[in-house]
């Protein structure tokens, strides 16, 4: 029968985890903004999917990257599966940081995400069980074998681009991320007794939350590609050691329904465009946030409503891992949650929504462009949009 895994002495070090990277992300964005400003990474508003009029300074990754990892250098037990990850994590940071300023093309990127991914590999961090989808066979588990590496590494550069690809609304990927953060964090608890990787989700969760007040409607910085792509990397990654490798029997489960909605969102994205006879990374206006702004959704309403989905689906997860009285709990508060968007789905009145009258939201698409150098931008001179070049934005789209 599960339980939950939690002394006193654990919860601390958990809100402390938290709360530190809360603060030292918090702390950390003014000053990352200045330097974004001072480097020319700007967001620069000049197509119909982006709806925000003025340009806006990206990088705020990087406070979310400095809170977490001092965090955990602070809170948690690095072993060699964790040192893996931070170790890729600093090579997607630094990816990231390098197209935010000067863009790169699809294909870097990737590569960088699959060297990542092998580091990690490296380390050890693989998934090598997984439960066995077939009902009629002896079997619970299924191993992987040789399938374990390439499974892992199509894991991570996945899930990496699916968070770097919602990202597309003030405050979106960065608070589905903290919603997917907790999830696992539960279910770490729940299911895994797993005290470390409990430790680095909260931290992770502190670290989104400390950023959250700069990058909620209307943004004072976007996360840019070196947040998404660090998020995405540190939920693929964590998810394998925190779930694949304790709990076999839901380990695709858990972490696939936390995640579900950029993964959902991406697969529909791609296979829109393959339908359609498109490139399948070519940008559009079909995402989840797009459609719910074209309904007449604000951009706040739509942000709440994906929240709220996630969030749903987030405790369906755990109810998977909990028994007992916990189940019957977590059942009833996903259903409330369920309610809650249904009503405010039905209560909004579908229309014409005029998109540029929200201040900036995130957007994310915008690939292959020709990388010019901005001008360097005083933090007291008003910002021309027709001096700043605008290149690739966030990911592979």
């Amino acid at each position: 029968m599960l339980t939950i895994y939690l002394t006193e002495y654990l919860a601390l070090q958990i809100l402390l985890a938290m709360g530190v990277a809360l603060l030292i992300s918090l702390l950390a964005t003014p000053p990352v903004k200045w330097f974004a400003q001072r480097v020319g990474a700007m967001d620069v508003p000049k197509d119909n999917r982006r709806v925000h009029k003025e340009p806006i300074p990206r990088l705020g990754g990087l406070a979310i990257f400095i809170g977490f990892v001092l965090s955990v250098a602070l809170f948690a037990e690095i072993d060699r599966e964790l040192q893996g990850i931070l170790i890729g994590s600093v090579l997607i940071v630094f990816v990231g940081v390098v197209d935010d300023i000067l863009p790169l093309r699809a294909w870097q990127k990737f590569f960088a995400q699959i060297v990542a991914a092998g580091i990690v590999v490296w380390h050890g961090v693989t998934i090598d069980w997984i439960g066995n989808p077939n009902i009629f066979s002896a079997y619970d588990y299924l191993n992987l074998g040789f399938f374990s590496i390439p499974l892992t590494i199509l894991w991570i550069v996945g899930i990496t681009n699916a968070v770097n690809l919602i990202d597309g609304l003030d405050g979106l990927a960065v608070g589905v991320s903290t919603i997917a953060s907790l999830t696992m964090l539960a279910v770490a608890l729940i299911a895994a007794a797993n005290g470390n990787v409990a430790i680095v989700f909260a931290a992770l969760a502190g670290a989104c939350l400390g950023f959250m007040p700069y990058n909620v409607n209307p943004a004072k910085i976007f996360m840019g590609d070196t947040g998404a792509l660090l998020l995405g990397y540190l939920l693929a990654t964590m998810s394998i050691t925190g779930l694949f490798k304790f709990y076999a029997l839901i380990s695709f489960v858990v972490p696939f329904m936390a995640l579900a909605l950029p993964i959902a969102d991406t697969t529909f994205a791609i296979l829109r465009r393959i339908i359609k006879k498109q490139n399948p990374m070519m940008p559009d206006r079909g995402h989840l946030h797009h459609r719910l702004l074209d309904l007449g959704f604000t951009q706040k309403q739509a942000v709440f409503i994906i929240y709220l989905i996630s969030g749903a689906l987030g405790l369906f997860a755990v109810v998977i891992t909990s028994s007992g009285e916990m189940r019957i709990v977590f059942t009833l508060l996903a259903f409330i949650v369920i309610a809650i968007t249904v009503f405010v789905v039905f209560r909004q009145k579908p229309g014409k929504n005029d998109i540029t009258s929200d201040l900036s939201p995130e957007e994310p698409e915008d690939i292959q462009e020709t990388p010019e150098i901005a001008p360097e931008v005083s933090n007291d001179a008003p910002i021309e949009s027709s001096h700043i070049p605008e290149g690739e934005e966030h990911g592979s789209d």
